[in-house]
């Protein structure tokens, strides 16, 4: 019979410990008010700091100067997938907003001069997610993630030593190409955004095979499907990085890297001492030059590379110099 009196009493001791948290010492009899330092205000708390919600779908969205109609069902929960996608993908989608800083600045003025829409760009980010060493367990290399055998239809050179797919300005010339072909065929930039996903026939035969004019109202396998909704996704994450709770400082984003140019039209046969005699390193030197795969420069055919060298003064991260290629996407 003494157990449960035993429990009785720590079941009382518990309650009035947990009704008076702040006080030490002291009985529930004489509460004491608790001071701006000792207070815990629920919105303070954690679970309560941890809200999600869901992006707003809009109800048409512009692609190359098409509008895409978002009202109808199956568009719209698509649309919403992919929205979810990216506001949940914190880091993912933060590293893309700050890597954008530094190649949007580049790739842009080469889809003008091109006549390729800007908002294939967005293609490049879907992509690659801005990583301009990216490669896919298929093989698909660089921030276009062109195959070997594409690579070399539009002029790149790809081989164990100098891969071009890698090379940011000549796979974004070669990416323009491939999506004008692709424009000749289809006359339809949202096809041609599909088909850079499913190849150029593909999706011609089955435009052709579901009797559909209109690529979105294609059946594909999944990837497929969700590779132009992707697309127009980070569209709309680059619109407005805040309406996903991102809030980036111009601090935050990544600056284009200053460099120098040196011309050869030799082999290098050590690409550790080139780099030293330069004032830098391997690292720095292919970080700046992706395209080079090993530790040399064979040039057998003496060609003539532009190799980038990294300035000393470009080296040092200085926020105070750091200029937002887009005022969209910071809060200051």
């Amino acid at each position: 019979m003494k157990k449960p009196a035993t429990f009785l009493a720590a079941g009382a001791a518990l309650v009035c410990t947990l009704l008076c948290p702040t006080l030490v010492n002291s009985s529930c009899a004489a509460p004491q008010h608790p001071t701006q330092d000792t207070l815990v205000r629920p919105q303070d708390t954690g679970l309560n700091a941890m809200r999600y919600s869901s992006p707003a779908v809009p109800r048409q969205v512009d692609f190359c100067g098409q509008t895409i109609d978002l009202t109808r069902f199956d568009r719209h929960e698509r649309m919403d997938r992919e929205l979810l996608a990216f506001a949940y993908m914190h880091s993912t989608s933060l590293q893309m907003i700050k890597k954008a800083n530094r190649y949007f600045p580049v790739v842009e003025p080469i889809l003008k001069e091109n006549g390729v829409p800007d908002d294939f760009k967005y293609l490049m980010v879907i992509e690659s997610n801005l990583n301009p060493q990216a490669r896919s367990r298929a093989g698909a290399a660089g921030l276009w993630q062109f195959m070997q055998g594409t690579g070399r239809d539009y002029g790149l050179e790809v081989n164990k030593n100098i891969d071009e797919r890698y090379h940011v300005e000549k796979a974004t010339r070669a990416a323009c190409q491939y999506l004008k072909d692709a424009y000749r065929k289809y006359n339809d930039w949202v096809a041609v955004a599909a088909s850079y996903n499913a190849g150029q026939a593909r999706i011609a035969r089955q435009l052709d095979r579901q009797n559909v004019d209109d690529s979105l109202d294609l059946l594909l396998v999944e990837e497929t499907a969700r590779y132009v909704y992707r697309i127009l996704a980070a569209k709309i994450l680059f619109s407005d990085p805040t309406a996903f709770g991102f809030r980036l400082r111009a601090s935050d984003l990544y600056a284009p890297i200053p460099y120098t140019e040196v011309s050869v039209n030799h082999g290098i046969a050590d690409l550790i001492a080139f780099a030293r005699s330069k004032g830098t390193t391997l690292a720095l030197l292919k970080m700046l030059n992706p395209w080079l795969r090993e530790s040399s420069l064979m040039n057998q055919s003496r060609r003539t590379y532009v190799l980038r060298i990294p300035t000393p003064e470009g080296l040092t991260y200085d926020p105070q110099k750091l200029v937002p290629h887009d005022r969209r996407w910071v809060v200051e």
